[in-house]
């Protein structure tokens, strides 16, 4: 399946993943979030907290404000952490 169309995968986003290898859902999927969201981050410093919850959600099939809790605090550490890092 192409990646438009996919729950929380706008234009921007689409072309933003494709520039980092990520052509299609069964990509995104075999990848998973936090990958998928690193390699944003090394193409763009200013990836946004809000993008990786759009993966995970394109990933699971919801939209991203309707993520499990404890899922959504899972991943704001990882990016809380990947971003602590970077400074």
């Amino acid at each position: 399946m192409a990646i438009s169309g996919v729950h929380n995968i706008g234009k921007v986003l689409e072309l933003k993943l494709e520039a980092v290898g990520i052509m299609s859902h069964d990509d995104l999927i075999e990848i998973g979030t936090e990958e998928a969201f690193l390699r944003l981050l090394a193409n763009n410093k200013n990836t946004s907290r809000s993008v990786i919850f759009s993966i995970e959600g394109a990933i699971t099939g919801v939209r991203w404000h309707k993520l499990d809790e404890k899922r959504k605090e899972e991943l704001g550490e990882f990016y809380n952490s990947v971003v602590n890092a970077r400074r």
